[in-house]
């Protein structure tokens, strides 16, 4: 173990065919994440060590967050659009662009001002899928955007990556993160691009990382200190703010995504192939108890 690990790894749950989406939920202190081929979302209670369905034919959710009052921000492959959460009560927040059907929005964040920023990749739609329903890119990209549902407006904000996936601010929001995960098939590396971010506009990408062609950068969080912590094949790997790696933790299956969580939030939390996983750290992310 280093000074950021500071527990062994643990098997809490067995069972899906590809976990993803994990967040933290405070009110009921769990873990909920997706099965996205099964459709259904899973809880896991810390408390007792119990996973139940905390909902079934859900659209093919994937990457989730909490918003300011507590309710879960999540986006559907199935319903091409970002939703929302509250209670069990789920509506959407956006599913349009242009007047087009988004793509299959994959990750979102929610920034300090309540704007709702997400990936949206052809992953859902693409032929033979198991993750949505085949469909067409109706307005030609895959961007990252930006929502404010103050003004209902939806700005298209990153435009010059293949397949955005995971995405993650800085702890100040200065700096915005997000992995291409398209690869070597579509001509590009497994990377994470950082962006500089003012009044709600990102400037020119630079690359954060780049990894291995096995290595994809799924899904990722920014931790307090700014450290990024994200997937990386079988394993989670830490970089520290100037692109330097830190540590890593490998485990036996093909890593998605991950959380901070717990009562303080230094529990990691990982969502790997079948399974969920848990570590202990020393650190949290900027999201935990929001």
């Amino acid at each position: 173990m280093d000074e950021l690990i500071t527990g062994t790894l643990e098997k809490l749950f067995e069972g899906t065919v590809w976990a993803e989406g994990p967040a933290w939920i405070p009110e009921s202190q769990t873990v909920r994440w997706s099965d996205i081929p099964n459709n259904r979302i899973l809880e896991f209670n810390p408390a007792t060590g119990a996973t139940r369905e905390y909902a079934t034919g859900v659209e093919y959710t994937n990457g989730r967050t909490l918003d300011h009052d507590g309710s879960v921000v999540q986006c559907s492959h199935g319903r091409r659009r970002v939703e929302r959460d509250h209670d069990g009560v789920v509506s959407p927040i956006v599913e349009a662009f242009g007047g087009h059907r988004l793509n299959s929005p994959n990750d979102v964040v929610v920034a300090a001002d309540g704007t709702v920023w997400f990936t949206d990749p052809p992953y859902g739609i693409l032929p033979g899928t198991v993750e949505g329903h085949e469909g067409e890119q109706e307005y030609g990209g895959c961007y990252v955007f930006r929502f404010n549902p103050a003004t209902n407006d939806l700005t298209p904000v990153i435009t010059d990556l293949v397949h955005p996936n995971g995405l993650a601010f800085s702890p100040d929001e200065s700096r915005l993160y997000v992995s291409d995960t398209a690869g070597a098939s579509h001509g590009v590396p497994f990377r994470i691009a950082a962006y500089p971010v003012e009044d709600g506009r990102c400037g020119a990408g630079t690359t954060f990382v780049e990894l291995e062609e096995d290595r994809a950068s799924d899904g990722f969080r920014v931790d307090v200190e700014g450290r990024v912590w994200t997937s990386a094949g079988a394993s989670v790997r830490v970089y520290a703010p100037d692109g330097g790696l830190v540590t890593a933790v490998e485990l036996p299956e093909r890593v998605s995504n991950l959380c901070f969580g717990g009562v303080d939030g230094h529990d990691l939390y990982i969502t790997a192939t079948t399974s969920l996983y848990r570590v202990r750290t020393a650190t949290r992310d900027t999201v935990w108890g929001r």
